[in-house]
């Protein structure tokens, strides 16, 4: 089992906690975390392109000239694609681009996220996580005391409306629970931060 670090919050060390094998301490599957990413990137594309096509466009109801006896190719419609001012023919329409991975690619994709953190030693845990107000300050300087300077995804066990406006203003952090925890967010940021309780909970829900 991976052994980390277990830190209070004033950076202090508070002794070691051993994180479960199955979750933390797994070979990485780059190609899984890949196709993760590029899953909820997707996902996340609004899709409201339009073009109008012939039946959109305006005008158009009468035939430019007559079939025969002009000279010229004959023609139905002014609104036609080869006319200026005409229908685009493949254009892109409303779509939605999301799609789903299996269940067992999605959890180990997750657990290759967690393992990576492990891994390259970018995981901290924390004892405990509480504000007894919004307060940037004191977040900023917990994060000072843990030596986190770069991009960090905390995560709790519930929802700390304290914790989260805390972090609210501060730019390359973001507080997410163990249920919102995502491969995209896990590698968007270079440091994690858990608590105890969620790093436990993380390691049952995720086994």
């Amino acid at each position: 089992m991976p052994k980390v670090a277990l830190y209070k919050q004033d950076g202090t060390q508070a002794g070691d906690i051993e994180l479960n094998d199955a979750v933390f301490g797994i070979e990485p599957n780059k190609h899984v975390l890949h196709e993760a990413v590029a899953m909820q990137r997707a996902s996340q594309r609004q899709g409201t392109h339009k073009v109008k096509n012939r039946s959109d466009v305006r005008g158009g109801g009468r035939k430019p000239w007559r079939q025969k006896g002009t000279g010229r190719a004959r023609q139905g419609s002014i609104r036609s694609p080869q006319w200026v001012g005409g229908g685009v023919v493949f254009g892109p329409t409303p779509r939605s681009y999301s799609y789903k991975l299996p269940k067992k690619v999605r959890r180990l994709a997750l657990k290759s996220a967690l393992s990576t953190k492990t891994k390259g030693e970018n995981l901290i845990v924390l004892d405990a996580l509480s504000f007894e107000a919004p307060k940037t300050k004191q977040l900023v300087e917990m994060l000072n005391k843990l030596d986190v300077d770069t991009k960090t995804l905390i995560v709790t066990t519930e929802k700390d409306e304290n914790v989260t406006r805390s972090a609210n203003n501060l730019q390359g952090v973001k507080v997410l629970t163990v249920n919102e925890v995502n491969v995209y967010d896990l590698l968007a940021h270079d440091k994690l931060v858990l608590t105890k309780d969620a790093a436990e909970k993380a390691g049952e829900v995720f086994a």
